[in-house]
């Protein structure tokens, strides 16, 4: 069964759904999605994916971070570190979900909500069954410093415009405070890795940074053949869902 929920975060409220089949202490995940991002994702990518984890027995949860989609807030007061504390409420509402059985709780994350992830599950630890990172922005710093010379910044709200999105200058300032592959490495369970070979949003070699200074042979990566950021064809996609599926189910 589908259905809208709302959860309390500082006063505020995070909208997502939730998707729960039959059954009892069910294993869940639980969806965050990526910079300028939703619930949906492009060509409703976690939607498709919640639908076919409801088939194999899985719960599965998708929220928008404040500022995004339908919940409440600014996008321009959006930092990592702000996305890190709301994922942790998300989490702790799945954990303590009737439906759900809390020890097996997968964490996935696309783009920057990989980011998110990473850092979630290398706090969280234990309590995180497993791990899927999709284009993981662990390299998100460096990306934002290279394109801020051609982003234009509004001085009356401090904030740069990003496509029609205002990102404040809070953002960067948080940035320079993480310390990623030290936070994300503090995980132990099994990670799995996709990555379009195409990426031209987050390089590919990203994700084997991710393996190189965390995960080691914990992880599993699978490459997506000319796949780009959001793996946007029929063909990506139905190998990505399968991917998550199969690993979900070992």
């Amino acid at each position: 069964m589908q259905k809208a929920v709302s959860i309390t975060h500082n006063g505020m409220q995070l909208r997502g759904m939730e998707h729960i089949p039959e059954g009892e202490k069910l294993p869940a995940v639980v969806l965050f999605h990526g910079f300028t991002g939703n619930k949906l994702e492009p060509h409703r990518l976690f939607l498709k994916i919640s639908r076919a984890l409801e088939r194999k027995g899985f719960a599965s949860f998708r929220f928008d971070f404040l500022g995004s989609g339908e919940s409440d807030g600014d996008f321009e007061n959006m930092t990592v570190s702000k996305e890190v504390d709301e994922a942790r409420t998300i989490f702790n509402y799945v954990k303590a979900h009737p439906r759900v059985d809390e020890s097996q709780i997968v964490v996935l994350g696309l783009s920057m909500g990989g980011l998110i992830a990473s850092l979630l599950a290398g706090e969280l630890q234990k309590q995180v069954e497993r791990l899927i990172l999709m284009a993981p922005a662990g390299t998100i710093k460096a990306s934002m410093e290279a394109r801020r010379e051609a982003t234009p910044y509004i001085e009356s709200q401090d904030a740069y415009d990003h496509a029609g999105n205002l990102v404040g200058s809070a953002f960067n300032d948080d940035l320079k405070t993480i310390d990623v592959w030290n936070r994300a490495a503090s995980y132990q369970g099994k990670v799995l890795l996709i990555h379009g070979t195409k990426d031209q949003a987050v390089p590919y070699e990203v994700s084997n940074l991710y393996i190189e200074k965390c995960y080691g042979d914990q992880a599993t990566l699978h490459t997506i053949h000319e796949g780009d950021h959001t793996f946007n064809s029929y063909y990506w996609e139905k190998e990505v869902i399968e991917t998550i599926v199969d690993f979900v189910e070992l």
